[in-house]
């Protein structure tokens, strides 16, 4: 089981069937063991590389409802690591397989990728700094147990590199900084014990939907 915080382990256990469908769901497995079909994968890819534009722009808007210069900095360097690192996994992929980056960011978004987007951006624009993050740590925590979980398993080496780029240091090291962020962010608005708040369970439900959309974004990569 990870070890990202406080908050994000209260939150996916709210979450649990959700959680378990996401992690757990068909498209992960058969990245595992190397049955997904490329085709559906490289679908993914471009629908993902789209996906990664928007949720950039929701941590650069988590710095605008940040309170501090130490949120501030947690924000960006995530905002940063999206677009200098994660994208850069896609591009790379998908330039293998001849599709260009031109081609991949003029991607037509797919419904269930327009759902989970603008629900995150949503999110960050109606509430705080709390309600963006509820909705942005399912994707970031999310694939990052998943890349862990993945890369321990006897896996097929077909998907290796995606497994490798979310098991790594890097990325491992974001998802315990995002999930001090979240708990720094709920003491400081909140208090130590956020858990009793009446605001707790409004959040849950953000986590829970935005862990529901993941779901469906997985079922959209199945189904080029």
């Amino acid at each position: 089981m990870s070890n990202y915080g406080k908050a994000f382990a209260l939150m996916r256990d709210a979450a649990a069937g959700p959680w378990r469908d996401y992690t757990r769901h068909a498209f992960v497995e058969g990245m595992k063991d190397g049955t997904l079909p490329r085709e559906a994968f490289l679908h993914y890819l471009r629908q993902d590389y789209v996906f990664l534009i928007h949720f950039s722009r929701a941590w650069a808007l988590a710095v605008v409802k940040s309170e501090t210069h130490e949120e501030m900095l947690a924000a960006s360097r995530t905002a940063n690591g999206l677009i200098s690192e994660e994208m850069k996994l896609h591009i790379g992929i998908c330039a293998a397989e001849g599709i260009s980056q031109a081609e991949l960011f003029a991607t037509p978004e797919r419904h269930e990728n327009l759902a989970y987007t603008r629900f995150v951006l949503e999110a960050g624009y109606s509430g705080d700094l709390l309600d963006l993050l509820a909705a942005l740590v399912p994707c970031v925590m999310g694939y990052g147990e998943i890349g862990t979980r993945l890369s321990a398993e006897e896996t097929s080496g077909t998907y290796r590199g995606w497994i490798d780029t979310y098991a790594g240091e890097d990325y491992q090291d974001a998802c315990a900084a995002v999930g001090e962020l979240l708990d720094q962010a709920l003491t400081r608005r909140i208090g130590a014990d956020f858990q009793d708040s009446p605001r707790w369970d409004r959040l849950c439900q953000t986590f829970r939907k935005a862990t529901e959309l993941e779901v469906d974004f997985w079922q959209m990569g199945l189904t080029p």
